[in-house]
């Protein structure tokens, strides 16, 4: 069965596929430094931080020592790894961060 988005518009469709076209990590500092504030690459940053903790079974205390990430924030995340489009655990999978 095919996912499907909630968001899904040619705009994001176009935005993903000049992602997919990025080569290697420099590219995609340099498209993402132009494309995002320092802070919104910051707080997308923490969020997968935050995944992979909460996949390591941390505690939210834990994780919000470690990250500075609210417990609203942590919540949220949670909620998504438990809930959501499943796009969390597809990452956190490829990078290798397998459940304990």
């Amino acid at each position: 069965m095919e996912y499907r988005s909630k968001i899904k518009d040619k705009q994001l469709d176009e935005l993903f596929e000049a992602i997919l076209k990025l080569e290697n990590i420099e590219e995609c500092y340099r498209f993402f430094e132009d494309i995002c504030t320092i802070n919104e690459l910051k707080s997308i940053s923490q969020r997968l931080e935050v995944a992979k903790l909460l996949r390591q079974e941390k505690t939210y205390n834990e994780i919000e020592d470690e990250t500075g990430a609210s417990t609203a924030t942590i919540s949220r995340i949670n909620r998504a790894l438990n809930y959501g489009a499943e796009g969390y655990s597809l990452i956190l999978d490829r990078l290798g961060y397998n459940k304990k």
